[in-house]
């Protein structure tokens, strides 16, 4: 493609021939003859130191935001922004040919854009998904990365997706994605706000910030779907052109609700309430959160024109989702639940909607990830030791910090209460312990992991999936099982 065609609609100074080019990167070490380079600031590199490399490997053109003295230079205002719109037109505006739906916050994301999904898959339409667990075209499953893929990646799914003639694309959309300007010029028909706790603070920084890069999506849709049972949901700024659709649970207020909401150990029942509709469903997956994420994605639906009545036959025949309150089928008088939850809200949130089912004891084994924000793991601990009756403190993703250094960070909050709790750094240990000693009508929740089948270590990424691990202690300590 020429380099004009792919500068459409930049404004920029610098090198003023045209060249072809055959790709477009960020990366120096993806560069050879044909394939431009862009300068992005990063959080531990900058693309500019870069650049004179990549022009002897063969960069017909590298684009900066300031004068690196080349010939071949082109100077932008914002690389990100730059790289944001030179992809779109790479892939040949794959966007023109696809419905965007945007869900953000800090839990529930993943759940609601499956579960948006299954409802507009319901009512006839094709759709895409790009999130944390996975990115799918259709039913077509494919590896994912970040929840928000970086901008190169986004746009080549959207260009498989639009070639797939999906009609819709339901995408997870972090604060980082907002921030760093992954998602830069999208428009949304409809973005969602689950909520907003403590977490990636040793990115934001403060509250503040993490909330500003949220609520950056709004300003980029036609129709937000907002939970004000958050009290940060109530202070997102709406444009008067922006349709506002609000639920909740508590908040009488909220035009979508959940009313009379029962639990069970195998799902969460309530009256699907909006002015002029009521209808009772069932959702297969445990707790209130389970009932919050229903009412996003079914504001998210409705949103783009899905009847009520489809929404609620669609939320009634609704599937789990991977790693998120999900049960492990252990053959014996006990359960096993594998939960993605990480934060102080998840965790939180996890063991709330596992009391209300338990008749034995709950037993939380949980870690922190390493090279994440600090300040959240004594607040996990205490959530822990507050909630469940037993607490296993372990490991989770250490990445390059020492995993005993982490452990030590989380147990002030946990001696908070007097909670009898054990210390095992290795996390398949600790699993065993856990089985091991497991009592009648015990409720086991392994916290953190959830779909992932992978731990970070310092040494690198091994592969762990808990459902693997779990088969094999079974294995070694009921025999007689298999």
């Amino acid at each position: 493609m020429l380099l004009s065609k792919v500068m459409e609609g930049i404004e920029y100074s610098g090198f003023a021939g045209d060249c072809e080019i055959c790709d477009i990167t960020q990366d120096s070490r993806k560069v050879n003859e044909g394939v431009a380079f862009i300068c992005i600031k990063g959080l531990k590199c900058d693309g500019h130191d870069f650049a004179r490399s990549a022009v002897q490997q063969g960069a017909p053109v590298v684009i900066c935001e300031r004068d690196l003295g080349l010939e071949n230079q082109i100077i932008v205002d914002s690389t990100r922004r730059a790289f944001a719109i030179m992809c779109e037109n790479l892939f040949e505006h794959p966007l023109n040919k696809l419905k965007l739906i945007g869900i953000t916050g800090t839990n529930g994301k993943t759940s609601s854009t499956f579960i948006t999904k299954q409802i507009l898959e319901k009512c006839g339409f094709k759709c895409g998904l790009i999130g944390t667990i996975q990115n799918m075209i259709g039913d077509e499953v494919l590896h994912a990365d970040y929840t928000t893929p970086d901008t190169y990646e986004l746009h080549s799914l959207f260009k498989r997706m639009a070639e797939a003639e999906c009609d819709y694309v339901i995408m997870e959309v972090s604060s980082h994605a907002l921030e760093l300007g992954r998602v830069a010029d999208m428009h949304f028909v409809a973005a969602c706000f689950t909520n907003l706790t403590e977490d990636h603070l040793d990115f934001h920084k403060t509250m503040e910030a993490y909330f500003a890069a949220k609520t950056r999506l709004f300003g980029m849709t036609d129709c937000a779907i907002v939970n004000i049972d958050d009290s940060w949901g109530n202070k997102i700024p709406i444009a008067d052109r922006v349709e506002l659709i609000t639920y909740g649970i508590d908040n009488a207020a909220a035009e979508l609700r959940a009313e009379n909401v029962e639990f069970s150990a195998d799902g969460v029942a309530f009256d699907f309430c909006l002015p002029g509709f009521r209808r009772r469903v069932k959702v297969p997956t445990p707790g209130k959160f389970s009932a919050y994420n229903a009412l996003s994605a079914a504001g998210c639906a409705l949103a783009v024109g899905a009847e009520p009545d489809k929404v609620a036959e669609a939320l009634d025949c609704s599937t789990g989702i991977k790693g998120r309150a999900e049960v492990y089928p252990t053959g014996r008088d006990f359960t096993i639940i594998l939960d993605y939850a990480h934060t102080p809200d998840g965790v939180e949130n996890i063991l709330s909607s596992m009391r209300e089912v338990s008749k034995g004891r709950l037993v939380a084994l949980f870690g922190c990830g390493g090279d994440r924000d600090p300040y959240k793991r004594p607040i996990m601990g205490e959530a822990a030791a507050r909630l469940a009756d037993f607490v296993i403190v372990t490991s989770d993703n250490p990445r390059t910090e020492n995993p005993e250094k982490i452990v030590e960070q989380i147990l002030p909050g946990v001696t908070k209460y007097d909670t009898p709790y054990v210390v095992i750094v290795n996390r398949r240990e600790a699993m065993k312990y856990a089985v091991e000693h497991a009592r009648s009508n015990d409720v086991i929740v392994f916290a953190g992991k959830g779909h992932e089948d992978y731990q970070i270590l310092a040494t690198g990424k091994i592969h762990f999936d808990e459902r693997e691990v779990l088969d094999e202690i079974f294995a070694e300590l009921y025999p007689e099982q298999k």
